[in-house]
């Protein structure tokens, strides 16, 4: 009978083992292309900011208030942020020169 029982519970393992579900191939596109593409630090939305490690609401404020900028690294010389926080955002973002 334990033998049995012992049996049964093994199925019932195998059976309701959770496997991983790998998104769809256009969702995995979509969101490799997501990460690909830079956010433009002259015209994203303070939203769009915050979206960003260690960029929060007075961040985000200040970023949008000290616009335009001519290069990524402005938002460090010009204080904005610290250097630490533009570190871990600096390969997500970009600053477009308008024209």
């Amino acid at each position: 009978m334990m033998k049995l029982l012992n049996a049964i519970a093994v199925a019932l393992a195998l059976l309701f083992a959770t496997t991983p579900i790998s998104p769809s191939p256009a969702h995995a596109a979509q969101a490799a292309s997501k990460k690909a593409e830079k956010l433009d630090i002259n015209t994203a939305t303070e939203n769009e900011l915050k979206d960003l490690p260690g960029i929060g609401d007075a961040y985000a404020k200040k970023i949008v208030a000290g616009r335009p900028y001519k290069a990524k690294d402005e938002l460090v010389d010009k204080k904005i942020i610290p250097k630490a926080t533009y570190q871990k955002i600096k390969d997500r973002i970009i600053a477009h020169q308008s024209k």
